[in-house]
């Protein structure tokens, strides 16, 4: 057997040919490089400064002891916690029972808004039965009114409830979670039914054939495929309702029941002297729980958004 020899690999002398370098590229000119790349720099730091800035000057003033917005011109001139204290030890306006009442609202509407619409998503998805295409479109047509134009009927219609129950009327956390849960089941669900589609229907057909019911389906097999959008829509659920203030004014009264938005609302609407630094406060201690879910979830925010686009 002969064995072809690559005479450029190797010179007459038996020796192999030295390696071959590749020439040194010339340096981008700055002009070139901020034509060409610099410019999406400049426009990337433009943005993260202008969104930041807010944030920035708010934690700026929770930080300030002067006492107005004015005096918090200038960033970080003094430093000093006497406005988290004043907020914490004011007995007028208990802003630890604020924070637990939106904390249980959110995480109960949360959990409720994620585990209802997967229902009615993987209904919608797999099963076809009267009137699903109206039911779908329905969710739809429903959601592109505001709900601003709800907030006198569902004021009447918890004015009735409370005559009957008043657990679940008006001045209970249980009634806005049962508004906050009707308001948010449409939008979600539509959302969860275009990622449900991605998962292929061969697995439901597999489990099918070993026996499993829709039941056993759902709970064992899809509910672990869809832990993107199940994130996503818990997250944005919870943020809603952290920061929602209309139908949270409208139904809850008593100063103890109040959610974080309406009470610190009153900082800045029931004094003559408000005291914004106190405000500032409040909603910087407020967006903490907000942050550490969002870090949390991330991993799941961009697989979820987008996963269900293409369907």
């Amino acid at each position: 057997m002969s064995i072809e020899i690559d005479p450029i690999a190797v010179d007459p002398t038996g020796d192999r040919e030295p390696e071959r370098r590749p020439a040194p590229q010339s340096r981008m000119s700055f002009q070139k490089w901020l034509r060409e790349l610099g410019w999406r720099h400049l426009v990337g730091i433009a943005v993260v400064l202008f969104a930041a800035f807010p944030l920035v000057y708010v934690l700026s003033a929770s930080l300030n002891p002067s006492g107005t917005l004015t005096g918090s011109n200038a960033l970080f001139r003094e430093v000093s916690a006497e406005n988290y204290v004043a907020l914490l030890s004011d007995p007028r306006r208990p802003y630890a029972a604020w924070f637990a009442n939106s904390l249980i609202v959110g995480l109960v509407t949360a959990a409720g808004t994620v585990f209802l619409g997967a229902l009615a998503a993987y209904s919608f998805s797999r099963m076809r039965f009267t009137g699903r295409r109206f039911g779908l479109l329905s969710l739809i047509l429903v959601q592109m009114f505001p709900q601003l134009l709800a907030v006198v009927a569902i004021y009447l219609l918890m004015r009735g409830i409370s005559d009957f129950f008043p657990a679940i009327g008006l001045d209970s956390l249980v009634g806005l979670i049962m508004i906050y849960l009707g308001g948010a089941l449409g939008v979600n669900t539509y959302l969860m039914y275009g990622f449900f589609n991605t998962v292929p229907s061969s697995i439901d057909e597999a489990a099918k054939i070993d026996g499993a019911g829709h039941a056993r389906i759902f709970f064992t097999i899809i509910l672990r495929l869809v832990a993107p959008i199940l994130a996503v829509v818990g997250l944005l659920s919870f943020i809603t309702t952290m920061s929602e203030f209309v139908v949270s004014s409208v139904i809850l009264t008593s100063p103890d029941r109040l959610t974080l938005a309406v009470g610190l609302f009153r900082y800045v609407s029931e004094e003559t002297n408000t005291n914004y630094p106190v405000f500032a406060a409040g909603a910087v201690l407020a967006a903490i729980p907000v942050m550490a879910l969002f870090l949390w979830l991330q991993k799941y925010i961009v697989g979820g958004l987008t996963a269900g686009a293409v369907k």
